[in-house]
């Protein structure tokens, strides 16, 4: 049997030398990388950096199904920051310049919030608790009229004790709902400026609004809340997008990218380096790297063609993004037989070989033994991982294709055609589909590649497409953290980012209660069961753990990997590039 993903190795090359680094060497790798990027201070420094990722940049908020698929996170991290951000091993730390979160004594878990008594937005209007109330009402679940990715977390709280505009507020979360991973609640760009929502909606008090449980207020709220902060390029309107961090945005273009300059009202340390230009998909990252105007480079291996990284110091990490088939439960895929026609005749160890990090490995001589991914509900790190993978793995590995098609026979059909999107162009994720059309043929399984440069995994819910080619949460860049908290809730039903429609009531009281019970004897067993249970259902079909392609320009300081959904950019008010 292949290395499981519990014993998997991700290969980390610099400048062709290759080192295997395992998923607790997380952090050395990621210190290193940023150590050896720039380590002169001679030259003259460059005032503007162009940085480079693997997403499309349509919403300011990226709390919505929206943005939450978007490029919001890598984009905007240092722009609407919150009590803390994603760090390079994974998980939450806290970011004091925004404020200070500590938990209270008592039966429920209680968490006091203090605002820096310096917090202002960039409109000179000062945050408040209004902006952690706005972000509670909107990711609670409570009020159905917001577009929320995600309630994991804020559904658990039961209150949030704000006066309005005040710079503390007291959050209690329901009883026996301590929730573990609550320190990356109200974090980078998850609290959005309460007082633009309020003046766009005509509700002047939103706490109010909120407390009274005011429906008419609330829809209004709502309304700007899901598309007010859309951004399609030309003319913004300014006053919409003031900033809490470190940088604000200046302009957008698809030709131009987005423009972030340096904050003048930001209290805490000034950015090192005064103009960020964030290049989105299809901006043509190989010209823009060609012609001097991208110095930073974080995209999935492959994704971008006729990369020239000559001029970078270039890592490539395996990162806490799963890739992944994101199955319909409509039409073919209706039923579970339909959904393991198409795993049966995944070739899983092959495309985990040829596509993932051991891919890598292979190229430049180190040790390929990384394999497919076993596990959906646990995270790498976790002292059960191993275990829940050695009960469950070794599944799908190969493609079987007479028990595809007699799955398929259990569907009433000999033949049929499934429609894979992504977003594209994306030259790996096109081999991947190609690869898995030549594996299904014999089974009686026509497999299209619909891919588009306006995709977005919310077609799968429309119908327009039967299977999503995707990282952790469908998202089609960064994604990921060490906590499996996006992962499981991605499969809760009624989750905005269940974009399969995937409803297990068993599930549901599984992630439910792994997300407050972190003790070894509960999440070994509930975890074991929930991957019995998708391994029969099969709402998605983990591949491998995403390989990741960071690259900063030779004199850039400051520069540290961060494979997670915070991508590179979770530092990027330190940067600093001479030349």
């Amino acid at each position: 049997m292949p290395a499981s993903h519990s014993t998997r190795r991700g290969a980390f090359r610099r400048h062709g030398r290759t080192a295997a680094v395992s998923g607790t060497g997380l952090l050395a790798t990621v210190l290193l990388a940023g150590s050896l990027v720039g380590c002169s201070d001679e030259g003259e420094q460059i005032p503007s950096i162009g940085y480079a990722i693997d997403n499309t940049v349509t919403t300011y908020n990226a709390n919505t199904v929206a943005g939450a698929v978007s490029g919001a996170r890598q984009a905007f991290a240092r722009v609407l920051p919150g009590f803390n951000y994603t760090g390079p091993e994974g998980g939450p730390v806290a970011d004091t310049d925004i404020g200070t979160a500590n938990a209270m004594p008592g039966d429920a878990l209680t968490i006091q919030y203090k605002l820096n008594p310096n917090s202002v937005y960039s409109d000179g209007v000062p945050m408040s608790c209004d902006d952690l109330v706005l972000a509670w009402a909107a990711n609670s679940g409570r009020f159905p009229m917001f577009a929320a990715a995600s309630t994991a977390g804020y559904a658990d709280i039961d209150r949030v004790d704000c006066q309005t505009g005040a710079k503390d507020a007291v959050v209690t979360f329901k009883a026996g709902r301590n929730v573990t991973d609550w320190k990356s609640l109200f974090g980078a760009t998850s609290m959005m400026p309460a007082h633009v929502v309020a003046s766009a909606a005509g509700v002047p008090d939103i706490v109010a609004a909120v407390q009274n449980s005011d429906t008419g207020a609330l829809s209004r709220v709502a309304d700007f809340w899901n598309d007010g902060w859309t951004m399609t390029g030309g003319d913004l309107d300014l006053a919409k997008f003031p900033a809490s961090g470190p940088y604000k945005v200046e302009s957008f273009s698809p030709d131009d990218g987005l423009v972030l300059v340096a904050n003048d009202r930001w209290w805490g340390n000034r950015p090192a380096t005064a103009r960020i230009v964030v290049y989105p998909k299809n901006s043509d990252v190989s010209a823009r790297i060609g012609d001097g105007s991208v110095e930073v480079v974080d995209v999935a291996t492959g994704s971008a063609p006729d990369l020239d990284l000559s001029g970078f110091d270039v890592s490539e990490v395996s990162s806490r993004s799963v890739e992944q088939f994101v199955l319909s439960t409509s039409g073919l895929f209706e039923t579970a037989a339909g959904r393991r026609a198409f795993a049966l005749c995944l070739p899983r160890e092959e495309l985990a070989s040829k596509f993932g990090i051991a891919a890598e490995a292979q190229e430049t001589g180190g040790a390929a033994t990384g394999g497919p991914v076993d596990t959906r509900v646990t995270a790498p790190d976790s002292l059960v991982h191993q275990s829940v993978d050695g009960a469950v793995g070794g599944r799908y590995q190969t493609a079987d294709t007479s028990a595809a098609t007699a799955a398929l026979s259990d569907t009433d059909n000999t033949t049929a055609t499934v429609r894979i999107g992504y977003q594209g162009p994306n030259p790996r994720r096109a081999e991947i589909v190609s690869a898995v059309a030549a594996a299904c043929a014999p089974a009686g399984i026509t497999v299209q590649d619909v891919a588009s440069p306006e995709f977005t995994p919310s077609l799968l819910r429309e119908g327009q497409v039967d299977v999503v080619l995707a990282g952790t949460a469908s998202a089609p860049g960064a994604a990921g953290t060490a906590a499996a908290t996006t992962a499981m809730y991605a499969l809760h039903s009624g989750s905005g980012s269940n974009f399969g429609g995937y409803t297990n009531g068993r599930v549901d009281q599984i992630v439910d209660q792994l997300a407050v019970d972190d003790s070894t004897a509960t999440q070994l067993s509930l975890s074991t069961e929930a991957e019995n249970i998708l391994w029969s259902d099969m709402p998605t079909v983990p591949l491998f753990d995403q390989p990741r392609t960071v690259a900063f320009a030779n004199g850039l300081q400051a520069g540290t990997v961060n494979p997670t959904r915070s991508g590179a950019g979770w530092n990027m008010d330190r940067w600093v590039l001479r030349r």
